[in-house]
């Protein structure tokens, strides 16, 4: 049982690592340059996948002569490492396992470990594996794919959040001439009916029947209402048409900030949470200018 798992382990980590030269495909070829070969980097990358894969599935199939196959190229892929670490090119792509690989002790220590396991798989006793055997096996097999599913959701969530740290959020969109221009007296301070302070802001939203955007965004729309330092409207496109005649508005979601004076300080159209909020430092800022 125990050459069975082994074969087994060791046949999937071949197939893993032709898959991810595959799935890295110009990354995997470009890392070739570490190892002088910079021709012919296409059918050398294709016969790599080729190769590691098909060996792959002989291991995992028990076969000697693949072990033994395996272990002179994982003792072949030792040596260029350790040829291109005694070149000066420590930290440059591998290609072994993915794009991100690097050369250095650890990668040609792996490869070394590879192949003295796969020369070892052959000499291993071979006893007959009972039902039972292999559902052990099975059920070892689940956990672990399991557990690396796991491990590349978490590792697609990290990149996934670095991208959105990466890009720069949008703000709502502000055009000069779509809606009340900023800086002059909107009417649209009379619906507000002299609520707004001194410390507070007037927040005019604009939505419409039909409008989905507007139907999902409402709950944050509301959730901006209760802030104390906020004094929210919202005016339908038919039930508040004057309202609408009188900003002027391009479209929904729109929304205008106003001052206590019924100044406009800022406006645009928004599509999330965040950009209906840029609005509104838009509008803090402009007013502490102001007063200022």
């Amino acid at each position: 049982m125990v050459s069975v798992v082994a074969c087994l382990v060791l046949g999937l980590v071949l197939i893993a690592a032709a898959g991810l030269k595959a799935f890295n495909g110009a990354a995997a070829r470009e890392a070739l340059g570490t190892y002088g070969i910079r021709r012919f980097t296409w059918p050398v990358w294709a016969g790599l996948v080729v190769v590691e894969g098909g060996l792959g599935v002989a291991v995992g199939a028990g076969l000697d002569w693949a072990s033994e196959a395996a272990a002179v190229l994982m003792a072949a892929a030792c040596a260029v490492q350790v040829g291109a670490i005694a070149a000066g090119r420590r930290g440059a792509p591998c290609g072994c396992f993915g794009a991100r690989g690097r050369v250095g002790s650890g990668s040609a220590g792996r490869a070394a470990a590879l192949a003295a396991g796969l020369a070892l798989l052959p000499l291993l006793p071979r006893d007959e594996v009972s039902s039972e055997g292999w559902l052990a096996i099975g059920l070892a097999v689940a956990l672990l794919g399991l557990a690396a599913l796991g491990v590349v959701v978490l590792a697609l969530a990290r990149e996934v959040g670095m991208l959105r740290l990466a890009v720069s959020p949008r703000g709502a969109l502000e055009v000069s001439h779509e809606g009340p221009e900023v800086g002059a007296r909107s009417p649209l301070w009379d619906a507000f009916g002299g609520e707004i302070s001194f410390a507070q802001v007037g927040l005019a939203v604009f939505t419409s029947e039909g409008c989905g955007l507007c139907r999902a965004l409402a709950p944050t729309v509301a959730a901006f209402g209760m802030h104390s330092a906020i004094v929210l409207r919202t005016f339908d496109e038919v039930t508040d048409a004057d309202a609408w005649a009188a900003a002027d508005v391009p479209g929904s979601p729109f929304a205008v900030a106003l001052d206590a004076d019924g100044t406009v300080l800022a406006k645009g159209t928004f599509n999330t949470g965040a950009q209906l909020e840029t609005v509104l430092a838009a509008a803090e800022r402009r007013r502490g200018a102001v007063r200022a």
